[in-house]
Protein backbone atom coordinates (compact mmCIF):
# COMPACT_ATOMS: atom_id res chain seq x y z
CA UNK A 1 0.00 0.00 0.00
CA UNK A 2 1.01 3.53 -0.71
CA UNK A 3 3.80 4.08 2.25
CA UNK A 4 2.12 8.02 3.24
CA UNK A 5 -1.33 6.59 3.73
CA UNK A 6 -2.45 4.72 7.13
CA UNK A 7 -5.85 3.05 7.29
CA UNK A 8 -8.10 4.68 10.04
CA UNK A 9 -11.89 5.51 10.00
CA UNK A 10 -11.06 9.14 9.34
CA UNK A 11 -8.60 8.36 7.04
CA UNK A 12 -10.87 5.46 5.01
CA UNK A 13 -12.97 7.86 2.43
CA UNK A 14 -9.85 7.88 0.21
CA UNK A 15 -7.73 4.94 0.25
CA UNK A 16 -5.17 4.02 -2.37
CA UNK A 17 -6.27 1.68 -5.29
CA UNK A 18 -3.90 -0.57 -4.68
CA UNK A 19 -6.25 -1.48 -1.19
CA UNK A 20 -9.09 -2.05 -3.75
CA UNK A 21 -6.87 -4.40 -5.82
CA UNK A 22 -6.29 -6.10 -2.67
CA UNK A 23 -9.37 -6.82 -0.45
CA UNK A 24 -10.71 -7.91 -4.28
CA UNK A 25 -7.87 -10.55 -4.86
CA UNK A 26 -8.76 -11.55 -0.78
CA UNK A 27 -12.64 -11.98 -1.30
CA UNK A 28 -12.13 -13.92 -4.18
CA UNK A 29 -9.60 -16.23 -2.32
CA UNK A 30 -11.87 -16.40 0.85
CA UNK A 31 -15.16 -16.86 -1.39
CA UNK A 32 -13.52 -19.97 -3.50
CA UNK A 33 -13.31 -21.46 0.54
CA UNK A 34 -16.65 -21.39 1.71
CA UNK A 35 -18.21 -23.37 4.28
CA UNK A 36 -15.72 -25.15 6.30
CA UNK A 37 -16.16 -26.76 9.80
CA UNK A 38 -14.54 -24.42 12.41
CA UNK A 39 -13.34 -25.61 15.97
CA UNK A 40 -12.94 -24.41 19.10
CA UNK A 41 -9.40 -23.47 20.38
CA UNK A 42 -9.30 -24.78 23.88
CA UNK A 43 -5.41 -25.41 25.39
CA UNK A 44 -4.38 -25.28 21.78
CA UNK A 45 -6.35 -27.82 20.49
CA UNK A 46 -9.16 -27.91 18.14
CA UNK A 47 -11.99 -29.13 19.72
CA UNK A 48 -14.99 -29.79 17.66
CA UNK A 49 -18.51 -29.93 19.69
CA UNK A 50 -21.34 -32.84 18.84
CA UNK A 51 -23.87 -30.15 17.97
CA UNK A 52 -22.76 -27.35 15.50
CA UNK A 53 -24.81 -24.49 14.14
CA UNK A 54 -24.26 -22.38 10.19
CA UNK A 55 -23.14 -19.38 9.78
CA UNK A 56 -24.96 -17.76 7.31
CA UNK A 57 -24.70 -14.64 4.93
CA UNK A 58 -26.92 -11.67 6.19
CA UNK A 59 -26.84 -10.35 2.34
CA UNK A 60 -27.30 -13.89 0.94
CA UNK A 61 -28.85 -16.54 2.99
CA UNK A 62 -28.35 -18.97 0.69
CA UNK A 63 -24.46 -18.83 1.35
CA UNK A 64 -22.84 -20.92 4.39
CA UNK A 65 -19.81 -19.02 5.44
CA UNK A 66 -18.90 -21.99 8.08
CA UNK A 67 -20.20 -24.01 10.34
CA UNK A 68 -19.17 -23.60 14.08
CA UNK A 69 -19.35 -25.67 17.60
CA UNK A 70 -22.45 -25.32 19.89
CA UNK A 71 -20.27 -25.27 22.60
CA UNK A 72 -21.74 -25.69 26.22
CA UNK A 73 -20.80 -25.90 29.79
CA UNK A 74 -18.61 -28.65 29.90
CA UNK A 75 -16.65 -26.48 26.67
CA UNK A 76 -16.81 -23.20 29.22
CA UNK A 77 -15.19 -25.14 31.89
CA UNK A 78 -12.30 -26.42 29.92
CA UNK A 79 -11.67 -23.40 28.41
CA UNK A 80 -11.24 -21.70 31.77
CA UNK A 81 -9.29 -24.97 33.08
CA UNK A 82 -6.97 -24.30 30.06
CA UNK A 83 -6.84 -20.57 30.99
CA UNK A 84 -6.02 -20.95 34.78
CA UNK A 85 -3.50 -23.84 34.18
CA UNK A 86 -1.65 -21.45 32.07
CA UNK A 87 -1.65 -18.28 34.15
CA UNK A 88 1.00 -18.94 36.36
CA UNK A 89 3.81 -19.15 33.54
CA UNK A 90 2.62 -16.60 31.38
CA UNK A 91 2.04 -13.49 34.39
CA UNK A 92 5.34 -14.62 35.65
CA UNK A 93 7.05 -14.19 31.72
CA UNK A 94 8.72 -10.93 31.92
CA UNK A 95 6.12 -8.10 30.82
CA UNK A 96 8.97 -7.50 28.08
CA UNK A 97 8.11 -10.80 26.32
CA UNK A 98 4.64 -10.66 26.42
CA UNK A 99 4.77 -7.26 24.49
CA UNK A 100 7.30 -9.02 21.89
CA UNK A 101 4.05 -11.64 21.48
CA UNK A 102 1.97 -9.55 21.54
CA UNK A 103 3.22 -7.41 18.52
CA UNK A 104 4.46 -10.25 16.82
CA UNK A 105 0.31 -10.90 16.35
CA UNK A 106 -0.11 -7.09 15.79
CA UNK A 107 2.01 -7.92 12.98
CA UNK A 108 -0.12 -11.27 11.65
CA UNK A 109 -3.55 -9.18 11.70
CA UNK A 110 -1.69 -6.81 9.32
CA UNK A 111 -0.71 -9.42 7.27
CA UNK A 112 -4.31 -10.77 7.05
CA UNK A 113 -5.90 -7.55 6.55
CA UNK A 114 -7.51 -8.27 3.31
CA UNK A 115 -8.57 -11.88 4.45
CA UNK A 116 -9.78 -10.95 7.73
CA UNK A 117 -11.56 -7.98 6.00
CA UNK A 118 -13.53 -10.04 2.98
CA UNK A 119 -14.73 -12.75 5.88
CA UNK A 120 -16.28 -9.40 8.16
CA UNK A 121 -17.55 -7.86 5.18
CA UNK A 122 -19.39 -11.52 4.18
CA UNK A 123 -20.31 -12.12 7.49
CA UNK A 124 -21.36 -8.81 9.40
CA UNK A 125 -22.37 -6.98 6.37
CA UNK A 126 -19.77 -4.07 6.45
CA UNK A 127 -18.76 -2.91 3.46
CA UNK A 128 -15.20 -2.69 2.56
CA UNK A 129 -13.30 0.04 4.32
CA UNK A 130 -15.47 -0.48 7.30
CA UNK A 131 -14.81 -3.54 7.42
CA UNK A 132 -10.47 -3.41 6.71
CA UNK A 133 -10.74 -0.37 9.48
CA UNK A 134 -12.08 -2.71 11.94
CA UNK A 135 -9.15 -5.30 11.42
CA UNK A 136 -6.50 -2.06 11.05
CA UNK A 137 -7.82 -0.51 14.40
CA UNK A 138 -7.68 -4.40 16.25
CA UNK A 139 -3.83 -4.60 15.45
CA UNK A 140 -3.24 -0.59 16.48
CA UNK A 141 -5.48 -1.43 19.49
CA UNK A 142 -2.94 -4.23 20.85
CA UNK A 143 0.10 -2.36 19.98
CA UNK A 144 -1.55 0.58 22.21
CA UNK A 145 -2.09 -1.59 24.97
CA UNK A 146 1.87 -3.08 24.36
CA UNK A 147 2.79 0.67 24.32
CA UNK A 148 1.54 1.71 27.57
CA UNK A 149 3.25 -1.26 29.10
CA UNK A 150 6.60 -0.07 27.90
CA UNK A 151 5.66 3.34 28.70
CA UNK A 152 4.98 2.34 32.27
CA UNK A 153 7.48 0.03 32.83
CA UNK A 154 5.47 -2.67 33.49
CA UNK A 155 3.94 -0.50 36.02
CA UNK A 156 6.11 -1.04 38.43
CA UNK A 157 6.41 2.65 40.86
CA UNK A 158 8.97 3.31 43.82
CA UNK A 159 7.15 5.31 46.60
CA UNK A 160 8.13 7.01 49.27
CA UNK A 161 10.43 5.92 52.06
CA UNK A 162 8.67 5.67 55.56
CA UNK A 163 10.97 8.08 58.27
CA UNK A 164 11.79 5.36 60.23
CA UNK A 165 15.08 6.11 62.31
CA UNK A 166 17.83 2.87 62.35
CA UNK A 167 15.88 1.41 59.40
CA UNK A 168 15.78 1.75 55.33
CA UNK A 169 12.35 1.38 54.19
CA UNK A 170 11.65 1.06 50.52
CA UNK A 171 7.56 0.74 49.44
CA UNK A 172 7.58 -0.44 45.51
CA UNK A 173 3.74 -0.15 43.69
CA UNK A 174 3.30 -2.63 41.27
CA UNK A 175 0.53 -3.69 38.91
CA UNK A 176 -0.58 -7.65 38.79
CA UNK A 177 -2.70 -9.46 36.34
CA UNK A 178 -6.29 -10.41 37.86
CA UNK A 179 -5.94 -14.20 36.62
CA UNK A 180 -8.45 -15.75 33.83
CA UNK A 181 -10.50 -12.63 32.09
CA UNK A 182 -13.27 -12.96 29.97
CA UNK A 183 -13.59 -11.51 26.78
CA UNK A 184 -17.57 -11.25 25.34
CA UNK A 185 -17.90 -9.52 22.16
CA UNK A 186 -20.55 -7.89 19.93
CA UNK A 187 -21.33 -8.46 15.77
CA UNK A 188 -20.56 -4.96 15.07
CA UNK A 189 -16.52 -4.82 15.96
CA UNK A 190 -16.16 -8.24 16.24
CA UNK A 191 -11.95 -8.13 15.79
CA UNK A 192 -11.22 -4.62 17.39
CA UNK A 193 -13.92 -5.32 20.45
CA UNK A 194 -12.61 -8.44 21.08
CA UNK A 195 -8.71 -7.99 20.02
CA UNK A 196 -8.69 -4.87 21.79
CA UNK A 197 -9.48 -6.31 25.05
CA UNK A 198 -8.17 -9.41 24.61
CA UNK A 199 -4.51 -7.67 23.71
CA UNK A 200 -5.49 -5.27 26.90
CA UNK A 201 -5.52 -8.72 29.03
CA UNK A 202 -3.01 -10.36 27.70
CA UNK A 203 -0.52 -7.92 28.07
CA UNK A 204 -0.76 -7.52 31.65
CA UNK A 205 -0.65 -10.81 31.89
CA UNK A 206 -4.04 -12.35 32.55
CA UNK A 207 -5.01 -15.57 30.42
CA UNK A 208 -8.51 -15.10 28.18
CA UNK A 209 -11.16 -16.51 26.97
CA UNK A 210 -12.99 -15.20 23.92
CA UNK A 211 -16.79 -15.18 23.40
CA UNK A 212 -18.42 -14.39 20.18
CA UNK A 213 -21.82 -13.28 19.21
CA UNK A 214 -23.25 -16.14 17.78
CA UNK A 215 -23.79 -13.92 14.19
CA UNK A 216 -19.70 -13.55 14.00
CA UNK A 217 -17.74 -16.53 15.31
CA UNK A 218 -15.85 -16.39 11.61
CA UNK A 219 -13.66 -13.02 12.19
CA UNK A 220 -13.01 -14.37 15.86
CA UNK A 221 -12.00 -17.24 14.92
CA UNK A 222 -9.09 -16.08 11.67
CA UNK A 223 -8.62 -13.14 14.94
CA UNK A 224 -7.84 -16.14 17.51
CA UNK A 225 -5.46 -17.68 15.14
CA UNK A 226 -3.12 -14.57 15.20
CA UNK A 227 -2.85 -15.08 18.50
CA UNK A 228 -2.03 -18.55 18.43
CA UNK A 229 0.34 -18.00 15.19
CA UNK A 230 2.10 -15.63 17.02
CA UNK A 231 3.38 -18.49 19.55
CA UNK A 232 1.04 -17.56 22.72
CA UNK A 233 1.63 -20.52 24.93
CA UNK A 234 -0.96 -23.23 25.23
CA UNK A 235 -4.19 -22.23 27.02
CA UNK A 236 -3.30 -18.70 27.52
CA UNK A 237 -5.92 -17.43 24.72
CA UNK A 238 -9.10 -20.16 24.36
CA UNK A 239 -11.71 -19.86 21.72
CA UNK A 240 -15.58 -20.73 22.17
CA UNK A 241 -18.61 -20.50 20.48
CA UNK A 242 -22.13 -21.22 20.91
CA UNK A 243 -25.34 -19.35 22.43
CA UNK A 244 -25.20 -16.98 25.42
CA UNK A 245 -27.78 -18.57 26.82
CA UNK A 246 -25.16 -22.22 27.09
CA UNK A 247 -21.62 -21.45 27.29
CA UNK A 248 -22.37 -17.34 27.24
CA UNK A 249 -23.94 -18.02 30.63
CA UNK A 250 -22.02 -20.73 32.09
CA UNK A 251 -18.79 -18.25 31.51
CA UNK A 252 -20.20 -15.75 33.14
CA UNK A 253 -21.52 -17.51 36.06
CA UNK A 254 -18.49 -19.65 37.09
CA UNK A 255 -16.04 -18.93 39.90
CA UNK A 256 -13.08 -19.59 37.58
CA UNK A 257 -13.43 -15.87 35.65
CA UNK A 258 -11.77 -13.05 37.13
CA UNK A 259 -12.50 -10.71 35.39
CA UNK A 260 -15.29 -9.74 32.29
CA UNK A 261 -15.32 -7.45 29.34
CA UNK A 262 -18.72 -7.16 27.74
CA UNK A 263 -19.43 -5.37 24.90
CA UNK A 264 -23.31 -4.89 23.75
CA UNK A 265 -26.64 -3.98 24.71
CA UNK A 266 -27.62 -2.19 27.76
CA UNK A 267 -29.97 -4.80 28.69
CA UNK A 268 -27.63 -7.95 28.47
CA UNK A 269 -24.64 -6.13 29.89
CA UNK A 270 -26.28 -5.15 33.11
CA UNK A 271 -27.70 -9.02 33.07
CA UNK A 272 -24.14 -9.74 33.30
CA UNK A 273 -23.19 -6.90 35.80
CA UNK A 274 -25.67 -8.64 38.11
CA UNK A 275 -25.00 -12.23 37.57
CA UNK A 276 -21.43 -11.31 38.36
CA UNK A 277 -21.67 -9.73 41.04
CA UNK A 278 -23.69 -12.94 42.70
CA UNK A 279 -19.63 -14.36 42.84
CA UNK A 280 -17.57 -14.29 46.03
CA UNK A 281 -16.35 -11.07 46.42
CA UNK A 282 -16.26 -8.19 43.90
CA UNK A 283 -14.43 -8.83 40.48
CA UNK A 284 -13.78 -6.47 37.78
CA UNK A 285 -16.30 -5.46 35.45
CA UNK A 286 -15.49 -3.27 32.12
CA UNK A 287 -18.98 -2.99 30.46
CA UNK A 288 -19.59 -0.89 26.74
CA UNK A 289 -23.26 -0.68 26.37
CA UNK A 290 -24.24 1.20 23.36
CA UNK A 291 -25.26 4.78 22.77
CA UNK A 292 -28.05 7.37 21.73
CA UNK A 293 -25.99 9.77 20.52
CA UNK A 294 -26.60 13.30 19.41
CA UNK A 295 -25.72 15.71 16.67
CA UNK A 296 -26.01 19.31 17.38
CA UNK A 297 -25.96 21.89 14.65
CA UNK A 298 -26.20 25.81 15.40
CA UNK A 299 -27.12 28.14 13.24
CA UNK A 300 -23.07 29.42 13.02
CA UNK A 301 -22.17 25.80 11.56
CA UNK A 302 -20.66 24.73 7.71
CA UNK A 303 -24.14 23.20 6.77
CA UNK A 304 -21.60 20.88 4.36
CA UNK A 305 -19.49 19.78 6.69
CA UNK A 306 -22.39 19.13 9.20
CA UNK A 307 -24.43 16.68 6.29
CA UNK A 308 -21.07 15.12 5.39
CA UNK A 309 -20.44 13.88 9.13
CA UNK A 310 -23.92 13.00 10.05
CA UNK A 311 -24.58 11.07 7.18
CA UNK A 312 -21.32 8.84 7.59
CA UNK A 313 -22.42 8.14 10.95
CA UNK A 314 -25.68 7.74 11.03
CA UNK A 315 -25.83 5.18 8.25
CA UNK A 316 -22.25 3.45 8.52
CA UNK A 317 -22.49 -0.21 8.76
CA UNK A 318 -26.47 0.35 8.42
CA UNK A 319 -26.43 2.00 12.10
CA UNK A 320 -25.30 -0.86 13.72
CA UNK A 321 -22.58 1.13 16.32
CA UNK A 322 -22.91 1.88 19.06
CA UNK A 323 -21.42 5.29 18.03
CA UNK A 324 -24.51 5.86 15.46
CA UNK A 325 -25.36 9.60 15.46
CA UNK A 326 -29.16 8.43 15.67
CA UNK A 327 -30.35 12.03 17.08
CA UNK A 328 -29.93 15.59 15.48
CA UNK A 329 -30.83 18.61 16.77
CA UNK A 330 -30.84 21.35 14.67
CA UNK A 331 -31.11 25.06 15.33
CA UNK A 332 -34.36 26.67 13.48
CA UNK A 333 -32.37 29.21 11.23
CA UNK A 334 -30.74 26.44 9.83
CA UNK A 335 -33.08 23.31 9.49
CA UNK A 336 -35.04 23.23 6.61
CA UNK A 337 -31.47 23.86 4.59
CA UNK A 338 -29.65 21.25 6.28
CA UNK A 339 -32.73 18.61 6.58
CA UNK A 340 -32.70 19.17 2.34
CA UNK A 341 -29.50 18.45 2.24
CA UNK A 342 -29.21 15.63 4.47
CA UNK A 343 -32.15 13.54 2.62
CA UNK A 344 -30.28 14.56 -0.80
CA UNK A 345 -27.36 12.67 0.50
CA UNK A 346 -29.47 9.80 2.07
CA UNK A 347 -30.92 9.44 -1.32
CA UNK A 348 -27.73 9.01 -2.96
CA UNK A 349 -26.20 6.09 -0.85
CA UNK A 350 -25.73 2.83 -2.62
CA UNK A 351 -27.29 -0.34 -1.08
CA UNK A 352 -26.35 -3.63 -2.07
CA UNK A 353 -23.65 -6.46 -1.48
CA UNK A 354 -20.97 -4.65 0.83
CA UNK A 355 -18.15 -6.63 -1.00
CA UNK A 356 -19.03 -4.28 -3.63
CA UNK A 357 -16.66 -1.29 -3.92
CA UNK A 358 -19.34 0.78 -5.16
CA UNK A 359 -21.36 -0.05 -1.97
CA UNK A 360 -21.84 1.47 1.30
CA UNK A 361 -25.12 0.24 3.48
CA UNK A 362 -24.89 -3.64 3.09
CA UNK A 363 -27.85 -5.46 5.02
CA UNK A 364 -28.37 -5.70 8.67
CA UNK A 365 -26.88 -8.36 10.75
CA UNK A 366 -29.78 -11.18 10.90
CA UNK A 367 -33.88 -11.43 11.02
CA UNK A 368 -34.21 -10.56 14.20
CA UNK A 369 -32.56 -6.60 13.72
CA UNK A 370 -34.48 -6.75 10.47
CA UNK A 371 -37.97 -7.45 11.89
CA UNK A 372 -37.26 -4.79 14.33
CA UNK A 373 -36.55 -2.56 11.80
CA UNK A 374 -39.75 -2.56 10.04
CA UNK A 375 -41.52 -2.77 13.54
CA UNK A 376 -39.95 0.60 14.25
CA UNK A 377 -40.69 2.05 11.09
CA UNK A 378 -44.25 1.39 11.89
CA UNK A 379 -44.30 3.52 14.72
CA UNK A 380 -42.52 6.38 13.35
CA UNK A 381 -44.79 6.18 10.48
CA UNK A 382 -47.46 6.38 12.92
CA UNK A 383 -45.54 8.65 14.88
CA UNK A 384 -44.11 11.32 12.76
CA UNK A 385 -42.80 11.96 9.12
CA UNK A 386 -40.56 9.68 7.18
CA UNK A 387 -38.60 12.11 5.17
CA UNK A 388 -36.64 9.20 3.43
CA UNK A 389 -36.22 5.28 3.59
CA UNK A 390 -38.84 3.63 5.21
CA UNK A 391 -38.74 0.42 3.42
CA UNK A 392 -37.06 -3.21 3.57
CA UNK A 393 -35.59 -4.08 0.33
CA UNK A 394 -36.65 -6.92 -1.58
CA UNK A 395 -36.60 -7.04 -4.82
CA UNK A 396 -34.12 -8.28 -7.21
CA UNK A 397 -30.52 -9.36 -5.58
CA UNK A 398 -31.88 -8.08 -2.39
CA UNK A 399 -34.54 -10.82 -2.32
CA UNK A 400 -32.36 -13.37 -0.10
CA UNK A 401 -30.70 -10.59 2.25
CA UNK A 402 -31.68 -8.22 5.00
CA UNK A 403 -31.68 -5.11 3.42
CA UNK A 404 -33.07 -1.99 4.98
CA UNK A 405 -33.00 1.68 3.56
CA UNK A 406 -31.70 4.32 5.47
CA UNK A 407 -34.37 6.65 7.13
CA UNK A 408 -34.50 9.96 8.10
CA UNK A 409 -37.36 10.95 10.58
CA UNK A 410 -39.03 14.31 11.75
CA UNK A 411 -42.10 15.81 13.47
CA UNK A 412 -41.69 13.01 16.52
CA UNK A 413 -43.02 14.51 19.43
CA UNK A 414 -39.97 15.03 21.56
CA UNK A 415 -41.72 12.46 24.45
CA UNK A 416 -41.94 9.82 22.24
CA UNK A 417 -39.68 6.77 23.10
CA UNK A 418 -37.79 6.15 20.12
CA UNK A 419 -35.97 9.65 21.46
CA UNK A 420 -34.42 7.55 24.00
CA UNK A 421 -34.61 3.71 22.70
CA UNK A 422 -31.27 2.26 21.02
CA UNK A 423 -32.46 1.21 17.62
CA UNK A 424 -29.70 0.37 16.54
CA UNK A 425 -30.38 0.26 12.41
CA UNK A 426 -30.43 2.99 9.79
CA UNK A 427 -33.02 5.07 11.34
CA UNK A 428 -32.16 8.80 13.03
CA UNK A 429 -34.80 11.13 13.96
CA UNK A 430 -34.51 14.97 13.47
CA UNK A 431 -35.74 18.01 15.62
CA UNK A 432 -36.21 21.61 15.51
CA UNK A 433 -35.14 23.65 18.41
CA UNK A 434 -34.92 27.09 19.38
CA UNK A 435 -31.75 27.60 21.11
CA UNK A 436 -29.06 25.65 22.18
CA UNK A 437 -29.78 24.87 25.56
CA UNK A 438 -32.91 23.27 24.23
CA UNK A 439 -30.46 21.31 22.14
CA UNK A 440 -28.56 20.43 24.86
CA UNK A 441 -31.14 19.25 27.37
CA UNK A 442 -32.46 16.92 24.76
CA UNK A 443 -29.20 15.60 24.13
CA UNK A 444 -28.12 15.14 27.74
CA UNK A 445 -31.65 13.36 28.36
CA UNK A 446 -31.27 9.65 27.95
CA UNK A 447 -29.45 6.97 29.94
CA UNK A 448 -26.53 6.57 27.21
CA UNK A 449 -23.37 8.93 27.80
CA UNK A 450 -20.91 7.19 25.16
CA UNK A 451 -20.29 9.55 21.94
CA UNK A 452 -21.98 13.28 21.22
CA UNK A 453 -21.13 15.78 18.08
CA UNK A 454 -21.45 19.80 17.38
CA UNK A 455 -21.35 21.83 14.28
CA UNK A 456 -20.52 25.59 15.41
CA UNK A 457 -18.42 27.99 16.01
CA UNK A 458 -14.91 27.78 18.09
CA UNK A 459 -17.24 29.39 21.47
CA UNK A 460 -20.59 27.28 20.49
CA UNK A 461 -17.83 24.63 20.54
CA UNK A 462 -16.60 25.25 23.94
CA UNK A 463 -19.71 25.43 25.30
CA UNK A 464 -20.76 22.03 23.83
CA UNK A 465 -17.43 20.23 25.43
CA UNK A 466 -18.39 21.52 28.74
CA UNK A 467 -21.83 20.49 28.99
CA UNK A 468 -22.13 17.43 27.61
CA UNK A 469 -22.48 14.10 29.42
CA UNK A 470 -20.80 11.34 26.69
CA UNK A 471 -16.89 9.65 26.74
CA UNK A 472 -16.70 10.51 23.45
CA UNK A 473 -17.02 14.14 22.13
CA UNK A 474 -16.44 15.31 18.21
CA UNK A 475 -16.47 19.17 16.87
CA UNK A 476 -16.58 20.19 13.40
CA UNK A 477 -16.07 16.67 11.82
CA UNK A 478 -16.93 16.03 8.42
CA UNK A 479 -15.58 12.17 8.87
CA UNK A 480 -17.98 11.18 11.17
CA UNK A 481 -20.35 13.69 13.92
CA UNK A 482 -20.67 10.79 16.61
CA UNK A 483 -18.08 8.04 15.28
CA UNK A 484 -14.92 7.24 14.11
CA UNK A 485 -12.57 6.83 17.43
CA UNK A 486 -9.47 5.69 16.68
CA UNK A 487 -6.56 3.91 19.55
CA UNK A 488 -4.28 6.93 20.45
CA UNK A 489 -6.11 9.43 19.03
CA UNK A 490 -9.78 8.68 20.57
CA UNK A 491 -9.76 7.13 23.34
CA UNK A 492 -13.12 5.23 23.27
CA UNK A 493 -15.99 5.04 26.34
CA UNK A 494 -19.20 5.98 27.67
CA UNK A 495 -20.49 7.86 30.53
CA UNK A 496 -23.76 6.89 32.46
CA UNK A 497 -25.30 3.44 31.05
CA UNK A 498 -22.72 3.60 28.27
CA UNK A 499 -20.35 2.41 30.32
CA UNK A 500 -18.71 0.64 33.75
CA UNK A 501 -15.40 1.73 33.98
CA UNK A 502 -14.98 5.17 33.70
CA UNK A 503 -12.02 5.00 31.57
CA UNK A 504 -11.69 4.70 27.67
CA UNK A 505 -10.33 1.65 25.89
CA UNK A 506 -7.49 2.79 23.51
CA UNK A 507 -6.12 5.29 25.90
CA UNK A 508 -3.69 6.42 28.94
CA UNK A 509 -6.15 5.07 31.63
CA UNK A 510 -7.84 1.51 30.17
CA UNK A 511 -5.02 -1.09 30.82
CA UNK A 512 -4.83 -0.41 34.33
CA UNK A 513 -7.94 -1.92 34.55
CA UNK A 514 -7.28 -5.31 33.84
CA UNK A 515 -4.49 -5.29 36.71
CA UNK A 516 -4.50 -5.05 40.73
CA UNK A 517 -2.44 -3.26 43.34
CA UNK A 518 -0.13 -4.84 45.39
CA UNK A 519 2.20 -2.63 47.87
CA UNK A 520 5.72 -4.11 48.74
CA UNK A 521 7.02 -3.02 51.83
CA UNK A 522 10.39 -3.84 52.57
CA UNK A 523 12.47 -3.06 55.97
CA UNK A 524 16.08 -3.44 56.38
Amino acid sequence: MAEAFKLTYATMFNPPEELHTRFDAALADTKAALGKDYAMIIDGKEVFASEKFEDRSPANTDVVLGTFQKGDEKHAHQALAAARKAFPVWSHMPWQERVALLRKAADLIDERLFKIGAAMSMEVGKNRMEALGDVAETADLIRYACYQMEKNQGFVVEMGRDPLVGYTATNTSVLRPYGVWLVVSPFNFPTALTGGPAGAALVTGNTIVMKPATDTPWVVRLLAECFRDAGLPDGVMNYVTGPGRTIGQALIESPEVDGVTFTGSYDVGMKIFRDFANGRWARPTILELGGKNPGIVTRNADLERAAVGIIRSAFGLQGQKCSACSRIYIEEPVYDKLVTKLVDMTNKLVIGDPTERSVYLGPVVNKSAYLDYQRFIADLGENGRILTGGKVLTEGAFSKGYFCSPTLVDDLPMDHHLWKEEMFLPISTIAKVKSLDEAMAYANDVSYGLTAGIYGSDEEVKWFFDKIEAGVTYANRPQGATTGAWPGFQPFGGWKGSGSSGKNAGGYYYLQLYMHEQIHTLIR
